[in-house]
């Protein structure tokens, strides 16, 4: 493998800088080493998927680059820019995530909680035997992962989860699930006493100096904000559901979303509260095969083989059930981690990973659900092209 040195990488960053957007630096012989690597690793994915836009956002110990390609609109012709908001559908759940820990920081929860203290209308359920941290990590006991078209409105939710009935004891399968993971962000919320929406915008995405991330893209951002393309090629957006501002409504950059990414890498300058909230979400509660699940993030033992992550980010383990190994006490936060979150709406596909331990990631934001595996492979690639290696100032 061909290792991309630290000083390389400073050298490509200047013409990266004089070109705008990545990928003009291509033709810059060794300079443009990582313009050249993300152009020949985007480019053949967009056209082989059919993607019309994507924005990849690079940071390399302590240095942010962004590589925008394509449209955001086919049918205005607007171009992909810095400025460009996609839907991140599933990544939103690490801000979800986020939430609920700086609730247990502030003290306003605890994560061994039954789900029911925060929302007395589920007193007296199965819910009862349920802690937050079963809904969180996805282990409440069988979950689906939608909602049935039943359930469309806060009293049809409450109806829901009070009738449901679980399949499995809490913490002993993981399947992954909107319902769950949509509850605990609902109850964070309900423990601090604010709609959730109004906390993300107002307390978590400031906190992090994120400017162009929202639950509600306002008005004068409306141009900015991409339109999604679905299977047949058509525009499309998200469609509101119970729960989707929890589960999959976060919309943002990815100079936004890179910010968030080395937060996770190195909180420094943050807020206390933040940054032991930003630990706890790297806290392994359970294990499937080589994944730990954490709050929100799923983290792998690095170095990190790519049939690992192609394992942990599939379909059968979105879909189905998989008995966990509870990890106890939990996992302590670790650097020697890949840690990665997939996510998607009908007409948007998301990736984002980092390995603290390098302090390198990535953002990849297309409007297109094309593919996961497609993500992860890329994504990979670029990641390790860019590890410490012979010869890198960073080498260890």
């Amino acid at each position: 493998m061909t290792h991309f040195s630290a000083t390389k990488f400073v050298m490509a960053a200047a013409a990266l800088l004089c070109c705008g957007a990545g990928a003009h630096a291509a033709d810059r012989g060794e300079e443009g080493e990582l313009a050249r690597l993300v152009d020949e690793t985007i480019r053949p994915l967009m056209r082989e998927h059919g993607v019309p836009g994507m924005a990849i956002a690079v940071t390399v110990r302590g240095k942010k680059y962004i590589f925008n390609y394509g449209l955001a609109s086919r049918e205005s012709g607007q171009k992909v820019t810095d400025e460009t908001m996609f839907e991140i559908g599933s990544v939103s759940k690490t801000f979800t995530a986020m939430l609920a820990s700086y609730a247990e920081a502030r003290g306003d929860l605890t994560l061994s909680d039954p789900a029911g203290k925060y929302l007395p209308a589920l007193a007296g359920t199965r819910f009862d035997d349920i802690s937050l941290l079963n809904l969180g990590t996805y282990t409440a006991g069988g979950l689906p992962l939608q909602f049935p078209d039943s359930v469309t409105d806060q009293e049809s939710m409450i109806d829901y989860y009070r009738d449901w009935r679980p399949t499995y004891a809490a913490g002993t399968h993981r399947l992954y699930s909107n319902p769950s993971i949509g509850l605990f962000g609902y109850l964070a919320a309900k423990s601090m006493g604010e709609p959730f929406a109004d906390l993300m915008e107002k307390s978590i995405f400031p906190a992090f100096g994120l400017t162009s991330t929202f639950i509600a893209v306002p008005q004068d951002r409306a141009d900015d904000y991409a339109y999604g393309y679905s299977k047949a090629g058509k525009p499309i957006r998200v469609t509101r559901g119970v729960l989707d501002s929890e589960a999959y409504g976060v919309k943002t950059t990815a100079a936004d979303l890179i910010r968030f990414v080395e937060a996770n890498i190195d909180g420094t300058g943050l807020d206390e509260p933040i940054r032991r909230a930003i630990a706890a979400t790297h806290t392994g509660y359970f294990k499937v095969g080589a994944m730990t699940q954490g709050l929100g993030w799923e983290m792998y033992p690095y170095p990190t083989k790519l049939d690992d992550l192609l394992a942990g980010n599939s379909s059968r383990m979105a879909l189905e059930p998989h008995k966990v190994s509870k990890l106890v006490p939990p996992a302590a936060p670790q650097e020697n981690l890949w840690i990665n979150k997939t996510g998607s709406t009908n007409g948007f596909g998301a990736y984002a990973a980092f390995v603290p331990a390098e302090r390198i990631g990535i953002v990849m934001l297309a409007n297109r659900n094309y593919p996961i595996p497609a993500r992860v492979k890329a994504a990979y690639q670029i990641l390790s092209t860019l590890e410490s290696g012979p010869g890198s100032a960073d080498a260890r």
